[in-house]
């Protein structure tokens, strides 16, 4: 049997290629090298569906955030050891995946739009440029994380509608102080300022929620696709679920970018399985 994984920083996308054919699925918590440790991260998957296939998997395809840099990559290949000592592992970057599954083998862009940001240049084949991804702090322009901190920032310094920071007091009993400890001294704090991105979709119609989606897609526009050579004749794709559930806005804001955007899916697995079934 083969496994494929999809794994963002918030959730990780599973799939199980069975012998005869069936495809089975599951979803679990996120990984990030960058953030934890390969024992940290053996500790979770032990707590997932996986110890069930430990003897079964044969081949194993793990795509991730944070994995771009070998020393990265060898954390997770270590991580997921613990549970299958005898399968091939093979890890790559989650920019792979979103290639693969957007552009199959055409050229195009593929970009990243989930808990944090990325993007690359694809040739068809393979990754041929990429920009500088420094995580939630200098960067993640356009992802969830870089959403809510300008939320929760606006929030704090009393820079929102007041209605919208009634409904934020009424539903979350939000507090600056309470902001402050989960950001500077709770774990992931990267995916705690994503959160509220559910909220701020649920009332994109008001102009503010708008306005913080549209202007962190063009923020992201400007540091990442607008750097690449001929962006403008190539196709954009995108993946994550800050792309798919605010699509419109991301259109809208491509478009007044001059930007012609693709495919906007939420997850890369769906062809991430084709692509690993053909291969069979």
């Amino acid at each position: 049997m083969i496994l494929i994984a999809d794994s963002g920083s918030s959730k990780t996308d599973w799939r199980v290629i069975h012998q005869d054919g069936r495809v089975s699925q599951h979803r679990g918590v996120g990984f990030n090298p960058y953030y934890q440790t390969s024992e940290e991260m053996a500790i979770q998957m032990r707590h997932d569906f996986l110890v069930n296939l430990e003897s079964e998997i044969k081949e194993i395809y793990y795509y991730g955030a944070g994995c771009s840099s070998p020393n990265r990559k060898a954390e997770v290949v270590a991580a997921l050891r613990t549970i299958f000592p005898n399968s091939m592992i093979l890890v790559d970057h989650d920019l792979a995946a979103a290639a693969k599954a957007t552009c199959g083998h055409q050229p195009g862009i593929a970009c990243i739009l989930g808990t944090g940001s990325n993007s690359c240049d694809y040739d068809g084949k393979s990754i041929i440029d990429t920009k500088p991804a420094p995580g939630y702090i200098l960067g993640d322009e356009g992802g969830g994380g870089y959403v809510g901190r300008k939320f929760l920032s606006d929030f704090i310094h009393d820079e929102m509608p007041i209605h919208i920071k009634d409904e934020l007091l009424d539903k979350f009993s939000l507090t600056a102080t309470t902001i402050q400890e989960h950001v500077y001294q709770k774990p992931f704090p990267n995916r705690y300022m994503a959160s509220f991105c559910r909220f701020i979709s649920e009332h994109k119609s008001d102009p503010y929620c708008y306005m913080l989606y549209y202007n962190s897609f063009q923020d992201f526009f400007k540091k990442h696709v607008m750097k690449y050579s001929n962006y403008q004749e190539k196709p954009v794709n995108f993946v994550g679920s800050i792309a798919y559930y605010n699509s419109d806005i991301l259109r809208k804001a491509a478009f007044d970018a001059k930007i012609s955007v693709n495919l906007i899916i939420e997850s890369p697995i769906a062809g991430l399985t084709l692509y690993h079934q053909e291969a069979l």
